[in-house]
């Protein structure tokens, strides 16, 4: 809103009539006057009512008598005549007829006032929007009062030139021109205009020594140039000096300025306090106040707001109608915001192209589409802004084909010449993942801005077109662009997902060189050393961050958790809660992912109670986390009670609890979540089929595995990943059936991969087919001869057969290549910490006491339960004894004797191991399960076994 501060007509002495262009019909023929050679025609236009001192043609019937009679008794001077028939034609807009008058007044110069008649022909040019007429005039002129500057100041703001205006004043002042208040008022409006508080001020001072600032419209008009050149203290203190407030004129400007700025509460009070002291409120303060009730929380505000336009009879200004629209839209009251607009009769562009962006920004894309068709069935051509609004919403809504006829609408009525409109098809296209076309409308641009680049870029990033994004991002800096931090952001998510470290490393520069210290763009860059796997740069980064949000703290706790460092993500949780930063749900569900992956269920609880005490909705990803972390912990049964307890159910929670199930061996209980998740209409993808694979592989469920994977096919017309198939070879070859796995490997649609090789692999070595064993071993030395772990599966199967020539050539190679055998590691939670051990392991500070423990339990099993060492499983070509003493030593043994040694009895222990516990090692836990009374739970690469009893849950099947 702004507020108009312009010369009074009284000022002139000029009519106040209102005609609008269109309704200016009817032709007037003048008769001849006597001081005209020869008769003119003047086609005029007028309305059907007639102004307050008589209609257009009355005017000129009047003029034509006066000019006609020079009887002594009408005093009547042909100056007076012309002058009120020239500010008529001002009134109506009526350039044509206004030249006509004009040539009269040429004609007849003999008795007129030429300073007078120039000034009032100025008055009339700059009315009628001819610019160019007024100055010839202006320039022409010898002699000039102060009314012909004011009425040239005048023009240049009527013709939308405050720049002009401002020219024009600096003249007055070189010349010592005379200065009244009404040539002031203009000039504060150019300076409003153009927002230059510095001229601004220079006039205020003026206005001040000459006496003005006491005249209402000049203190007005400071104000209102004030607010507009955003200087809301100034404006406010000439506000508060006034003594009389009763002009609506003087609210509207401070009431704009606190809207406008965003202090919604302090314009919101103003407007109460103008209605408190009795001044009426026009349509630009109703809009300011509307415009000032930012969300919901206003709504109270709002409604009262809306209570007084209906009182006030304004409600179906349009204008009004317009801000009523885009409040109850921000409110996200679509209903009432429709209610107003099928009222309002007067609907102008602004109130379709509102409907159109209330919908988009409530999300409503489906209708907003159905919205523009409306409107163009109701015989309304979409303007330039309509068309850009509804490829937004075609871009969010998905909408490609929508997209297109929009696109070729655009190129019809010659809008694609817009940068503004094309960015808008760049970005529907990208979110259509339709890049193709993006960087056709892209290349195609005569002339692109910042956001024609950024737009591309981020369509690529965003759509995995990596080559094209890095691509764009040079050519970008090539044509001397300049680059912000939004920009670095989607390169950063390239070079995150290529695991470019040396990327990283050179926007990290960039942003050094060019001092940008955007706090997003540095937590972008710690994610992405993070996400690289370098752990010591994302620590510096961290480090180097002064003002540390919430932002760059979970992104430290999600680096370490995504390499392995789950204790030291708790570490920074702590430092965070005790910096007194408090975690989000994002921060929560990076955590729970730490507390899953060391299965530290006593840190898993905590982080439930803080969730639950800080009033978190378990919903979404944290209720899927929740059962995650409880499932990785061991305690199936707390992660079926978050299941149960969510009210929402969605594809990754069934997804999560399926895969729970199979990691503890319920295979049959997946399969029936799987079933009642299909009953409940929601749609598998490809990760739900391969969890629940998983679960058939890890529990024999032969016949429900290969039923499954026909589902996803047939039903679900998805096409199997090579995981899905190597789940189903697992699950043949663990059932024995390694010939029907075998033919099923060769008869796949897909070249096998070396992840169905390793899967054929194992199962040919736990049942001891040799032959079929070479065969896989090949194929899969062949697919990935630069992953350790199948060198090590291949030597286990040499060394089972006693062929230890092969063992030693496949552990040089081995050697050559610099791979190495991850060592066995296990880990279990006493207190509230996280011990880990390794094979054969000394490390730990209470070592001697393990092995004491360790050496007591092993001979209790030995005399009890009859444990005899099964040697067979070391694959080491060394002597019977050394065998068994690397038996004992294996980790998961010593975080037992440690969890015996450091627990009550009867609690029961719960541990972690990175790789697939060994045959021996299971035995030795059922043992330990049943002489020493404990409840043991251990988690290996591959599945959970839970020993009760001397029980263990996989029913020894692993």
């Amino acid at each position: 809103m702004s507020t108009t501060i312009s010369i009074p007509f009284s000022y002139y002495n000029a009519f106040s009539t209102s005609i609008t262009h269109q309704q200016r019909n009817p032709s007037l023929k003048i008769p001849k006057t006597t001081q005209a050679s020869a008769s003119k025609t003047l086609s005029l236009s007028l309305n059907d009512d007639t102004c307050k001192q008589g209609s257009l043609e009355e005017a000129f019937e009047s003029f034509t008598a006066s000019l006609s009679d020079r009887s002594a008794s009408c005093q009547v001077y042909p100056d007076e005549v012309y002058a009120q028939v020239l500010e008529l034609c001002a009134t109506n807009e009526a350039l044509l007829q206004g030249r006509q008058i004009h040539a009269h007044v040429m004609k007849s110069s003999t008795g007129l006032d030429s300073v007078f008649m120039d000034s009032k022909l100025v008055f009339m040019y700059g009315k009628c929007g001819s610019l160019s007429d007024a100055e010839k005039v202006f320039e022409q002129m010898h002699e000039r009062t102060v009314f012909t500057w004011s009425a040239m100041v005048g023009t240049y703001i009527w013709n939308g030139e405050p720049l002009g205006a401002i020219e024009m004043y600096g003249r007055m002042r070189a010349l010592g021109a005379l200065l009244d208040s009404y040539i002031f008022s203009s000039v504060l409006k150019a300076c409003g205009a153009v927002q230059d508080v510095r001229c601004g001020a220079e006039i205020h001072g003026l206005v001040i020594k000459c006496g003005f600032d006491s005249i209402l419209f000049v203190a007005n008009a400071l104000i209102a140039m004030y607010a507009k050149c955003y200087d809301v203290d100034m404006a406010r203190k000439l506000f508060d000096r006034m003594h009389s407030k009763g002009d609506v004129v003087s609210w509207n400007p401070i009431i704009t300025s606190y809207s406008a700025t965003g202090q919604s509460t302090e314009a919101l009070r103003l407007f109460r306090e103008m209605q408190m002291t009795g001044v009426r409120a026009s349509t630009f303060t109703f809009v300011a106040a509307l415009q000032a009730c930012e969300d919901i929380s206003f709504r109270k505000l709002g409604a009262d707001i809306h209570a007084a336009i209906l009182k006030s009879g304004q409600s179906r200004h349009v204008y009004v109608a317009n801000a009523l629209l885009a409040m109850y839209f921000r409110f996200g009251l679509v209903e009432e915001a429709v209610e107003i607009f099928d009222k309002l009769d007067g609907k102008d562009d602004v109130t379709w192209n509102s409907m159109l962006a209330g919908f988009i920004q409530n999300d409503l894309y489906d209708d907003a589409l159905q919205f523009f068709y409306n409107l163009q069935d109701a015989g309304l051509s979409p303007d330039y802004v309509s068309i850009t609004d509804i490829i937004v919403a075609s871009g969010r809504f998905g909408c490609l084909l929508n997209g297109k006829e929009l696109h070729a609408y655009a190129i019809r009525r010659g809008f694609d010449s817009s940068i503004q409109l094309v960015n808008s098809l760049i970005d529907m296209y990208a979110k259509c993942c339709c890049m193709s076309y993006a960087g056709r409308a892209f290349d195609k641009m005569p002339d692109k801005d910042f956001i024609s680049w950024t737009t591309v870029i981020a369509g690529y990033a965003n759509n995995n077109c990596n080559v094209e994004a890095l691509r764009s991002f040079r050519k970008l800096q090539m044509e001397g662009m300049q680059v912000n931090s939004l920009m670095l952001g989607s390169i950063l998510q390239v070079c995150r997902r290529l695991y470019s470290l040396s990327q990283v490393k050179e926007i990290h520069g960039f942003t050094i060189r060019k001092g940008l210290s955007d706090l997003m763009l540095l937590n972008t860059i710690l994610d992405a050393y993070g996400d690289c796997g370098s752990i010591n740069y994302a620590t510096c980064m961290f480090e180097s961050v002064k003002h540390k949000d919430v932002v760059s703290w979970t992104s430290m706790i999600s680096s370490y958790v995504q390499n392995g460092l789950a204790n030291e993500a708790f570490e920074v949780l702590n430092l965070m809660i005790n910096s007194g930063i408090e975690p989000d749900s994002i921060t929560l569900v990076s955590i729970l992912s730490a507390a899953a992956s060391l299965s530290a269920l006593k840190k898993g609880k905590e982080i439930h109670g803080f969730i639950i005490r800080r009033d978190f909705i378990v919903e979404g990803s944290i209720s899927n986390s929740l059962v995650d972390m409880y499932a990785r912990c061991g305690t199936l049964e707390n992660a079926y009670k978050v299941f149960t307890c969510t009210k929402i159910e969605n594809l990754v929670l069934y997804t999560t609890m399926i895969h729970a199930y199979g990691m503890h061996g319920r295979g049959k209980e997946a399969v029936k979540l799987f079933v009642r998740m299909m009953d409940h209409g929601q749609i598998p993808d490809h990760v739900t089929f391969l969890v629940v694979l998983y679960a058939c592989s890890h529990s024999g469920l032969v016949e429900e595995g290969k039923r499954i994977l026909k589902i996803m096919k047939r039903e679900c017309q998805l096409e199997p990943w090579p995981e899905h198939y190597a789940c189903l070879v697992d699950l043949l070859g663990r059932a024995n059936c390694l010939e029907e796995a075998y033919q099923f490997v060769k008869s796949m649609p897909i070249k096998p991969t070396a992840e169905i090789w390793c899967a054929l692999l194992r199962a040919c070595l736990v049942h001891s087919n040799k032959e079929l064993g070479e065969v896989a071993a090949r194929k899969l030395l062949d697919l990935d001869p630069d992953s350790p772990g199948n060198y090590v599966l291949i030597s286990n199967g040499f060394a089972s057969s006693g062929r230890w020539k092969d063992v030693e050539a496949v552990r040089l190679r081995m050697k050559t290549t610099r791979l190495h055998k991850n060592p066995g590691c296990s880990w279990i939670e006493i207190g509230n910490k996280v011990h880990s051990f390794i094979a054969r392991d000394k490390s730990h500070p209470e070592s001697d006491e393990i092995y004491q423990q360790l050496a007591q339990i092993t001979g209790t099993l030995e005399r009890e339960g009859d444990y005899v060492a099964q040697t067979k499983f070391v694959f080491h070509n060394v002597k019977e004894e050394e065998k068994v003493q690397m038996l004992y030593g294996h980790s998961e043994r010593l975080a037992i004797a440690y969890g015996i040694l450091r627990t009550p009895k009867g609690t029961p222990i719960r541990i972690t191991k990175n790789l697939r516990i060994c045959e021996d090692c299971h035995t030795f836990c059922r043992l330990v399960s049943k002489f020493y009374d404990r409840e043991l739970t251990v988690r290996d690469a591959s599945r959970f076994h839970h020993f009760e009893a001397g029980v263990c849950s996989c029913g020894d099947f692993w």
